[in-house]
Protein backbone atom coordinates (compact mmCIF):
# COMPACT_ATOMS: atom_id res chain seq x y z
CA UNK A 1 0.00 0.00 0.00
CA UNK A 2 1.07 3.56 -0.74
CA UNK A 3 0.32 5.86 2.17
CA UNK A 4 0.60 9.65 2.14
CA UNK A 5 0.07 11.70 5.29
CA UNK A 6 -0.15 15.51 5.31
CA UNK A 7 2.16 15.99 2.32
CA UNK A 8 3.11 19.50 1.20
CA UNK A 9 5.18 20.87 -1.69
CA UNK A 10 5.91 24.53 -2.43
CA UNK A 11 7.56 26.13 -5.48
CA UNK A 12 8.49 29.82 -5.37
CA UNK A 13 6.29 30.37 -2.31
CA UNK A 14 3.30 28.81 -4.10
CA UNK A 15 1.80 25.66 -2.56
CA UNK A 16 1.44 23.14 -5.37
CA UNK A 17 0.55 20.29 -3.01
CA UNK A 18 -1.23 21.21 0.18
CA UNK A 19 -1.90 18.81 3.05
CA UNK A 20 -2.59 15.74 0.89
CA UNK A 21 -3.35 12.48 2.67
CA UNK A 22 -4.43 9.30 0.90
CA UNK A 23 -4.05 5.53 0.87
CA UNK A 24 -3.65 3.61 -2.38
CA UNK A 25 -4.74 0.01 -2.23
CA UNK A 26 -2.50 -2.73 -3.59
CA UNK A 27 -3.55 -4.58 -6.73
CA UNK A 28 -5.56 -1.70 -8.18
CA UNK A 29 -5.46 1.04 -10.80
CA UNK A 30 -5.70 4.49 -9.25
CA UNK A 31 -6.07 7.44 -11.62
CA UNK A 32 -5.20 11.03 -10.72
CA UNK A 33 -7.44 13.49 -12.54
CA UNK A 34 -7.92 17.24 -12.47
CA UNK A 35 -7.24 20.41 -14.48
CA UNK A 36 -3.80 21.62 -15.52
CA UNK A 37 -1.81 22.84 -12.53
CA UNK A 38 -3.76 20.72 -10.05
CA UNK A 39 -0.57 19.07 -8.75
CA UNK A 40 -1.07 15.60 -10.24
CA UNK A 41 2.40 15.20 -11.76
CA UNK A 42 4.07 16.73 -8.71
CA UNK A 43 2.31 14.27 -6.44
CA UNK A 44 3.27 11.22 -8.48
CA UNK A 45 6.87 12.50 -8.67
CA UNK A 46 7.02 12.76 -4.88
CA UNK A 47 5.68 9.23 -4.47
CA UNK A 48 8.48 7.98 -6.73
CA UNK A 49 11.03 10.23 -4.94
CA UNK A 50 11.96 12.02 -8.15
CA UNK A 51 11.31 15.21 -6.24
CA UNK A 52 11.40 15.71 -2.49
CA UNK A 53 8.38 16.56 -0.39
CA UNK A 54 8.61 19.57 1.91
CA UNK A 55 6.58 18.09 4.76
CA UNK A 56 4.58 15.00 5.57
CA UNK A 57 5.25 11.29 5.19
CA UNK A 58 5.17 8.90 2.23
CA UNK A 59 5.48 5.17 2.84
CA UNK A 60 5.21 2.13 0.59
CA UNK A 61 4.30 -1.12 2.32
CA UNK A 62 5.10 0.59 5.59
CA UNK A 63 8.60 1.70 4.59
CA UNK A 64 9.54 5.38 4.40
CA UNK A 65 10.66 6.04 0.81
CA UNK A 66 13.27 8.52 2.02
CA UNK A 67 14.94 5.73 4.00
CA UNK A 68 14.98 3.25 1.11
CA UNK A 69 18.17 2.65 -0.90
CA UNK A 70 18.00 3.71 -4.55
CA UNK A 71 18.52 0.24 -5.99
CA UNK A 72 15.92 -1.30 -3.70
CA UNK A 73 13.41 1.43 -4.54
CA UNK A 74 14.02 0.78 -8.27
CA UNK A 75 12.97 -2.83 -7.73
CA UNK A 76 9.80 -1.67 -6.00
CA UNK A 77 8.67 1.32 -8.09
CA UNK A 78 8.97 2.14 -11.78
CA UNK A 79 7.92 5.48 -13.24
CA UNK A 80 7.41 6.98 -16.67
CA UNK A 81 7.32 10.76 -16.77
CA UNK A 82 5.83 12.99 -19.46
CA UNK A 83 9.25 14.18 -20.62
CA UNK A 84 10.99 10.94 -21.51
CA UNK A 85 13.14 12.06 -24.45
CA UNK A 86 16.40 10.11 -24.74
CA UNK A 87 19.00 11.52 -27.14
CA UNK A 88 21.13 8.38 -27.37
CA UNK A 89 21.10 6.29 -30.55
CA UNK A 90 19.15 3.33 -29.20
CA UNK A 91 16.94 0.62 -30.62
CA UNK A 92 13.63 -0.26 -28.99
CA UNK A 93 15.15 -3.44 -27.55
CA UNK A 94 18.11 -1.54 -26.11
CA UNK A 95 15.77 0.98 -24.49
CA UNK A 96 13.57 -1.73 -22.99
CA UNK A 97 16.66 -3.49 -21.61
CA UNK A 98 17.33 -0.41 -19.43
CA UNK A 99 14.38 -1.55 -17.34
CA UNK A 100 16.47 -4.50 -16.14
CA UNK A 101 19.35 -2.35 -14.84
CA UNK A 102 18.32 -2.55 -11.13
CA UNK A 103 18.71 -6.33 -11.37
CA UNK A 104 21.56 -6.89 -13.83
CA UNK A 105 23.60 -3.68 -13.53
CA UNK A 106 24.01 -3.85 -17.33
CA UNK A 107 25.02 -7.55 -17.54
CA UNK A 108 21.83 -9.07 -18.90
CA UNK A 109 20.98 -12.62 -17.83
CA UNK A 110 18.65 -15.14 -19.46
CA UNK A 111 15.91 -14.05 -17.07
CA UNK A 112 16.48 -10.42 -18.06
CA UNK A 113 16.15 -11.28 -21.75
CA UNK A 114 12.92 -13.14 -21.01
CA UNK A 115 11.47 -10.10 -19.21
CA UNK A 116 12.52 -7.88 -22.12
CA UNK A 117 10.84 -10.21 -24.63
CA UNK A 118 7.68 -10.28 -22.54
CA UNK A 119 7.51 -6.48 -22.32
CA UNK A 120 8.12 -6.04 -26.06
CA UNK A 121 5.34 -8.51 -26.84
CA UNK A 122 2.98 -6.79 -24.39
CA UNK A 123 3.38 -3.57 -26.36
CA UNK A 124 3.21 -5.27 -29.79
CA UNK A 125 6.70 -4.08 -30.70
CA UNK A 126 8.26 -7.39 -31.73
CA UNK A 127 8.40 -6.62 -35.47
CA UNK A 128 10.10 -3.25 -34.97
CA UNK A 129 12.24 -3.98 -31.90
CA UNK A 130 15.48 -3.35 -33.83
CA UNK A 131 14.39 0.07 -35.11
CA UNK A 132 16.06 3.14 -33.63
CA UNK A 133 14.01 5.50 -31.49
CA UNK A 134 14.56 8.42 -33.85
CA UNK A 135 12.93 6.37 -36.61
CA UNK A 136 9.69 5.92 -34.69
CA UNK A 137 6.45 7.85 -34.51
CA UNK A 138 5.58 9.55 -31.22
CA UNK A 139 3.15 6.78 -30.40
CA UNK A 140 5.69 4.03 -31.08
CA UNK A 141 8.24 5.77 -28.84
CA UNK A 142 5.66 6.06 -26.06
CA UNK A 143 4.88 2.34 -26.30
CA UNK A 144 8.61 1.57 -26.20
CA UNK A 145 9.03 3.59 -23.00
CA UNK A 146 6.06 1.83 -21.41
CA UNK A 147 7.63 -1.51 -22.41
CA UNK A 148 10.79 -0.43 -20.55
CA UNK A 149 8.72 0.21 -17.42
CA UNK A 150 7.01 -3.18 -17.76
CA UNK A 151 10.41 -4.88 -18.14
CA UNK A 152 11.48 -3.36 -14.83
CA UNK A 153 8.89 -5.71 -13.30
CA UNK A 154 8.13 -3.68 -10.20
CA UNK A 155 5.14 -4.16 -7.94
CA UNK A 156 4.23 -0.47 -8.27
CA UNK A 157 4.03 1.25 -11.66
CA UNK A 158 3.65 5.04 -11.88
CA UNK A 159 2.72 6.61 -15.21
CA UNK A 160 2.44 10.32 -15.91
CA UNK A 161 0.05 10.81 -18.85
CA UNK A 162 0.91 7.50 -20.59
CA UNK A 163 -1.57 8.15 -23.41
CA UNK A 164 0.36 11.17 -24.76
CA UNK A 165 0.93 10.93 -28.54
CA UNK A 166 -1.18 7.78 -28.84
CA UNK A 167 -4.05 7.25 -31.25
CA UNK A 168 -7.33 5.69 -30.11
CA UNK A 169 -6.31 2.10 -30.84
CA UNK A 170 -3.05 2.29 -28.95
CA UNK A 171 -4.61 4.26 -26.08
CA UNK A 172 -7.08 1.41 -25.61
CA UNK A 173 -4.23 -1.11 -25.95
CA UNK A 174 -2.25 0.63 -23.19
CA UNK A 175 -5.22 0.77 -20.82
CA UNK A 176 -6.12 -2.88 -21.47
CA UNK A 177 -2.50 -3.83 -20.84
CA UNK A 178 -2.48 -1.94 -17.53
CA UNK A 179 -5.71 -3.67 -16.53
CA UNK A 180 -4.13 -7.02 -17.42
CA UNK A 181 -1.02 -6.26 -15.36
CA UNK A 182 -3.25 -5.62 -12.35
CA UNK A 183 -5.68 -8.50 -12.85
CA UNK A 184 -3.18 -11.19 -13.86
CA UNK A 185 0.07 -10.11 -12.20
CA UNK A 186 -1.14 -8.23 -9.14
CA UNK A 187 0.60 -4.96 -10.03
CA UNK A 188 -0.43 -1.67 -8.43
CA UNK A 189 -0.71 1.14 -10.96
CA UNK A 190 -0.93 4.89 -10.37
CA UNK A 191 -1.45 7.11 -13.37
CA UNK A 192 -2.00 10.74 -14.19
CA UNK A 193 -4.59 10.92 -16.94
CA UNK A 194 -6.53 13.73 -18.62
CA UNK A 195 -9.13 11.63 -20.40
CA UNK A 196 -11.76 11.13 -17.70
CA UNK A 197 -13.54 8.47 -19.75
CA UNK A 198 -10.44 6.26 -19.77
CA UNK A 199 -10.17 6.90 -16.02
CA UNK A 200 -13.83 5.97 -15.59
CA UNK A 201 -13.66 2.77 -17.65
CA UNK A 202 -10.38 1.30 -16.40
CA UNK A 203 -9.75 2.58 -12.85
CA UNK A 204 -10.64 0.99 -9.53
CA UNK A 205 -10.14 4.26 -7.69
CA UNK A 206 -9.82 7.90 -8.69
CA UNK A 207 -8.13 10.79 -6.88
CA UNK A 208 -9.38 14.19 -8.07
CA UNK A 209 -7.11 17.18 -7.45
CA UNK A 210 -7.54 20.91 -7.87
CA UNK A 211 -5.16 23.68 -6.79
CA UNK A 212 -2.94 21.18 -5.00
CA UNK A 213 -5.71 19.74 -2.84
CA UNK A 214 -7.78 16.59 -3.04
CA UNK A 215 -11.34 17.45 -4.01
CA UNK A 216 -12.58 13.86 -3.94
CA UNK A 217 -11.10 10.38 -3.70
CA UNK A 218 -12.72 6.99 -3.74
CA UNK A 219 -14.25 4.40 -6.01
CA UNK A 220 -14.68 5.37 -9.63
CA UNK A 221 -18.46 5.56 -9.26
CA UNK A 222 -18.09 8.04 -6.38
CA UNK A 223 -15.86 10.44 -8.34
CA UNK A 224 -17.43 10.21 -11.80
CA UNK A 225 -20.39 12.18 -10.57
CA UNK A 226 -21.91 15.31 -12.11
CA UNK A 227 -21.56 17.45 -8.97
CA UNK A 228 -18.02 16.27 -8.21
CA UNK A 229 -16.85 16.91 -11.77
CA UNK A 230 -18.42 20.36 -11.70
CA UNK A 231 -16.31 21.16 -8.61
CA UNK A 232 -13.16 19.87 -10.30
CA UNK A 233 -13.46 21.30 -13.80
CA UNK A 234 -15.82 24.27 -13.35
CA UNK A 235 -18.05 23.03 -16.17
CA UNK A 236 -21.20 21.00 -16.56
CA UNK A 237 -20.47 17.43 -17.60
CA UNK A 238 -23.32 15.10 -18.49
CA UNK A 239 -22.88 11.44 -17.54
CA UNK A 240 -24.35 8.51 -19.46
CA UNK A 241 -24.48 4.89 -18.34
CA UNK A 242 -23.28 2.58 -21.14
CA UNK A 243 -22.70 -1.12 -20.41
CA UNK A 244 -22.42 -0.36 -16.67
CA UNK A 245 -19.74 2.26 -17.35
CA UNK A 246 -20.08 5.97 -16.68
CA UNK A 247 -19.25 7.96 -19.79
CA UNK A 248 -18.74 11.73 -19.51
CA UNK A 249 -20.16 13.91 -22.28
CA UNK A 250 -18.48 17.32 -22.31
CA UNK A 251 -18.14 18.30 -25.95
Amino acid sequence: MVDLKNVFKTYNKKKVIEDVSLEIEKGTITSFIGPNGAGKSTLISMISRLIAKDNGAITIDGQDIMQTKNNELAKKISILKQSNAINLKLTIRELVSFGRFPYSQGKLTEEDQSKIDEAIDYMELREIQDKYLDELSGGQRQRAHIAMVIAQDTEYILLDEPLNNLDMRHSVQIMKTLRKLVNEMGKTILLVIHDINFASCYSDHIVALKDGKIVKQGRTCDVIDKCVLKDIYDMDIDIKEIDDRRICVYF
